[in-house]
């Protein structure tokens, strides 16, 4: 008989959630993506002067979400317990980065009216929907099974 052929594709990345491989390896990449993304939020915070306190918010989660995205890498109760918190904060403060940056959009001159030249000359106002994203892959690994 022959051999079955080698899973490949999306058949191994359903493999792998379904063996609980998957929930490991998206809270590695939850840690990466924190660490990564608060860098880059901090450049562009600094650019800016951090002229609103809140800005050093996403600045500060970024080694919380890498700390909890390690821990729960190596520990089941820790990806069912901090991940969750941790990565439900992120999202939050995307959330809350996303109205803070359309309300620097609508204070440049001319506002919303002027939106093709605000959106580019203003803040970014999809980049903290960046961070969101890397506290829903937290989430998500929060939720998925863990390898036995």
């Amino acid at each position: 008989m022959a051999s079955p052929p080698d899973i490949v594709g999306v058949d191994r990345l359903v493999r792998n959630i379904r063996t609980g491989h998957f929930e490991r390896s998206l809270s590695a990449l939850t840690a990466a993506g924190a660490v990564v993304t608060a860098a880059e939020i901090f450049f562009e915070h600094d650019r800016a002067s951090f002229g609103n306190p809140w800005m050093w918010a996403p600045v500060a989660l970024g080694p919380v979400g890498a700390v909890a995205g390690v821990a729960g890498f190596a520990s089941r109760r820790m990806a069912k317990t901090l991940l969750p918190v941790a990565s439900a904060a992120i999202v939050a403060n995307g959330l809350q980065g996303t109205y803070l940056h359309a309300r620097g959009i609508a204070q440049k001159p001319g506002g919303w009216r002027n939106a093709r030249y605000n959106l580019e000359m203003g803040p970014p106002l999809l980049a903290p929907l960046l961070m969101s994203m890397v506290g829903g892959m937290g989430l998500l690994a929060a939720v998925l099974r863990r390898e036995q």
